[in-house]
């Protein structure tokens, strides 16, 4: 177990001036303790490859310890847990990571390295199509015994992690900010909620703000932390697609929803798509299939609820057609089941008024994810 003194020195590196975590890794390699790097002569400093002297400078001169001991005071007050690269509870996943925080702060009831961890992240304006693929894809996972990790933020960020939590499925947090507040605060419940099964993680200290400069550096933890990343409707810039581009940098599995080319929040997902940063998937399915996960999953999913027990076989035939569209006319599900129009007809106002279907506008019809 580490020691507080070592605990002290790592979180006295993170507040160097123009030291970053890939120059930690370059001290931590030379030097093994992190005591060590405050203790070194300044000559010894500036001549490790990658530091030189206005880093050395800075390592020297730093003497806001007084910082340090109020962080590890509200670290003990608040039940926190500290993760430090290479040490047992730090995820597996970014320990092979250069530029991976060396320090990372958690509050939550799960231990980060017994899942399967999928990030589900997205645009904070989602349509319709966007609310629904999250809710179809996280009821999928639900059988895999997956970690949803998302950023907490407006939008499939949230939706990802509320549906988690009804699914019963861990979900953590990263956050852009110390763990003594909550952005954005509308989500303050929300979060207070996953600690519950799940928890908060970040790189900053307490009483860091939410700075827009802190988001790419919170995005790498969302890529690097995970086995593969869902992308789920984004425009043409943002935190969506500097999250993709880190986890193919980092080697990770990429995976994105189309959506129609006129649509403003799908311009994102196609362009990785089209550029194969990304996998197309169409629903959880496939990427259970892509991730190999999809076996293991269906020996955990229930056999059948009693309402599905009860259709016929002609309504679980409709159901399991339709379950591969996201919308669908009576004509072209006619043509699929190899039935007459006016029995498909009939089928639907069944399963409709048994709440598994429901009519959109033009006269196409779609699952009831809600209920189904």
């Amino acid at each position: 177990m580490m020691s507080e003194e070592q605990l002290l020195y790592y979180l006295a590196l993170g507040l160097v001036s123009n030291i970053g975590d890939v120059h930690i890794s370059i001290l931590l390699e030379y030097f093994k303790d992190p005591k060590l790097i405050f203790t070194a002569k300044r000559k010894e400093l500036e001549s490790i490859n990658g530091i030189g002297t206005i880093r050395a400078n800075a390592i020297k001169n730093f003497k806001d310890y007084k910082r340090v001991e109020t962080e590890l005071n509200f670290i003990r007050k608040n039940a926190i847990k500290i993760l430090v690269k290479g040490d047992v509870a730090y995820p597996k996943k970014m320990e092979h990571l250069q530029d991976a925080p060396h320090v990372m702060f958690f509050k939550g009831s799960v231990d980060i390295n017994e899942y399967k961890i999928v990030s589900v992240i997205g645009t904070r304006l989602p349509t319709n199509y966007g609310k629904e693929r999250v809710i179809e894809l996280i009821k999928t996972l639900s059988h895999a015994d997956v970690l949803v990790v998302s950023g907490l933020a407006y939008g499939i960020d949230t939706i990802a992690h509320k549906q988690s939590i009804k699914m019963g499925l861990p979900t953590i947090g990263v956050l852009g900010h110390g763990l003594d507040q909550i952005y954005p605060n509308a989500n303050r419940s929300l979060a207070i909620e996953m600690l519950k099964k799940g928890g908060l993680l970040t790189e900053f200290m307490s009483q860091t703000k939410p700075d827009k400069q802190n988001f790419p550096l919170r995005n790498r933890i969302v890529s690097g932390i995970a086995d593969a990343i869902i992308i789920i409707e984004s425009g043409d810039k943002g935190g969506s697609l500097i999250t993709a581009n880190m986890a193919n940098a980092y080697n990770k599995d990429v995976f994105a929803f189309p959506g129609r080319s006129i649509d403003a929040q799908s311009i994102g997902c196609n362009e990785l798509i089209k550029t194969q940063r990304a996998l197309l998937i169409n629903n959880g399915e496939d990427f259970l299939t892509f991730m190999n996960w999809k076996s293991e999953a269906e020996t955990k999913m229930p056999k059948q609820s009693a309402l599905f027990l009860d259709l016929s076989n002609e309504e679980k035939q409709i159901i399991q057609l339709m379950s591969k569209q996201e919308m669908i006319a009576i004509d072209h599900l006619a043509v699929l089941a190899a039935l007459k129009s006016s029995q498909v007809s009939f089928l639907l106002l069944s399963l409709e008024m048994k709440g598994l279907i429901k009519v959109l506008p033009g006269n196409l019809y779609a699952i009831n994810q809600a209920n189904l």
